[in-house]
């Protein structure tokens, strides 16, 4: 039986990512992403909002990345697939819980930081497939087969915001 896990995200985190580091020295960053719909409620004729809220890991150099660049409020579209997990709390209850585990996490607008500086980096693409950067002047590029945008040098002012007709959604 065939089967298939992928999910795509956009949305904007609700608070700073939490860097971590694993028992054997990986990296993760755990971020917490707030993804609205808007709908047309049928009763009262107004327009409705409701917030998902879903936990994403994110792992290795990307994880790095995630902690370097991202805030809360940051925009971001992740790829990834859905993981459950299962666990019993200190009074021996069963709790379970779905997760995303990122694959690939594109910056769409970061925030600047409280303190009024911006984020250490502009907008880019990390993907956990890329072992690092290609470079201080490009960001990974997702091949436009896949339906993701092509890459921009950093240093390109096109690059700070993609065409809407762009979006792969």
């Amino acid at each position: 039986m065939a089967s298939f896990n992928k999910v795509v995200l956009l949305g904007n985190l609700t608070r700073d990512p939490e860097l971590k580091k694993s028992p054997n020295g990986v990296s993760v960053a755990k971020l917490r992403l707030a993804v609205n719909e808007t709908y047309k409620d049928r009763q009262t004729g107004q327009p409705k909002e409701v917030a998902c809220f879903v936990d994403v890991a994110v792992w290795d150099k990307q994880a790095e990345s995630c902690g370097q660049y991202l805030t809360r409020g940051s925009q971001i579209l992740v790829e990834g697939r859905l993981v459950y997990e299962e666990w019993k709390n200190a009074q021996g209850e069963s709790r379970n819980r779905l997760s995303v585990r990122a694959d690939r996490v594109q910056f769409i607008n970061t925030v600047r930081r409280p303190d009024g500086a911006p984020p250490a980096g502009g907008p880019a693409s990390v993907s956990a497939s890329s072992p690092a950067p290609r470079g201080p002047t490009s960001a990974p590029a997702s091949s436009p087969a896949s339906g993701g945008p092509a890459s921009v040098p950093a240093s390109s002012p096109a690059s700070a915001e993609p065409p809407l007709d762009d979006v792969p959604f």
